[in-house]
């Protein structure tokens, strides 16, 4: 008897910032049934340890200053292992349709006649949280712009232009090659001492981070020894922590009392 043909299969899963333990539990369930996984250099290799031992782990990582896998090359990857193994779980660190490139890899499966399926991770500048920063504050951001630090044809995004110009706080992803040129942009716009932060291996226990002014991002990543990985933010959100005074309505005496924040 003749063994059935696999079925062609393509989980594209999101890793999450870095910490192994911020999966999804709907991740956690996929990595154990996958026959092969396709894994880039952000994804925690942590996470390897769930697959069964039979399954095949490729790596496939692009590394801003080394070596990389060409996408076309990942595409093929995922071709050829759906129709020879099966289930293929595409491993990508922090959200997949977030500057992850995620959904042409969803769309190139489909194409060829894959069954597809999306699991989102948490992106990385929702680790914001472990250095007191939070993404939005009543009062202080009413939203959030994500922009990619480099473009396909290597330029800044012209959309930080835009976002500098409202109280959004801007989330800078792959950025750490462009920090001059977008400190001279704040500089440029009047918005040079807007609060700046970088933040490097969010959610790992190597996490470092520096804050000061957009002008000075430069200066802090050099001063710091900051590199990639890393997520740039910029917005008043960058100082709330270091606010001297809060204040709440204390309802027992139906009164604003102030207390000090640390």
């Amino acid at each position: 008897m003749q063994n059935k043909s696999p079925k062609p299969e393509l989980f594209v899963l999101g890793a999450g910032p870095g910490d192994p333990d911020l999966i999804t539990v709907k991740g956690y369930k996929i990595l154990q049934q996958a026959n092969v996984v396709l894994y880039d250099n952000l994804a925690n290799t942590e996470l390897l340890a769930l697959c069964r031992e039979d399954c095949e782990k490729v790596y496939v990582g692009k590394r801003p200053y080394g070596d990389y896998t060409p996408q076309e090359n990942i595409h093929e990857l995922i071709r050829h292992y759906a129709f020879t193994k099966g289930m293929v779980v595409r491993l990508k660190g922090g959200d997949p349709f977030i500057f992850g490139r995620g959904f042409e890899e969803i769309i190139y499966a489909r194409q060829h006649g894959i069954k597809t399926h999306f699991i989102p991770g948490i992106t990385s500048m929702q680790a914001s949280g472990f250095e007191d920063i939070p993404l939005t504050h009543r009062s202080v951001s009413e939203s959030v712009w994500m922009i990619t630090g480099t473009k396909k044809d290597g330029k800044l995004s012209a959309d930080l232009k835009l976002a500098m110009q409202s109280n959004a706080t801007v989330v800078i992803y792959m950025g750490m090659k462009k920090l001059a040129e977008i400190a001279k942009s704040y500089v440029d716009a009047g918005f040079g001492n807007t609060p700046a932060a970088i933040i490097q291996h969010a959610s790992l226990p190597n996490q470092r981070s520096a804050v000061g002014m957009a002008r000075n991002l430069e200066w802090l990543a050099e001063q710091h020894k900051l590199t990639y990985p890393a997520i740039i933010i910029i917005g008043d959100v960058v100082t709330v922590q270091t606010q001297e005074i809060l204040c709440y309505e204390d309802k027992d005496k139906g009164q604003f009392a102030a207390v000090q924040a640390y």
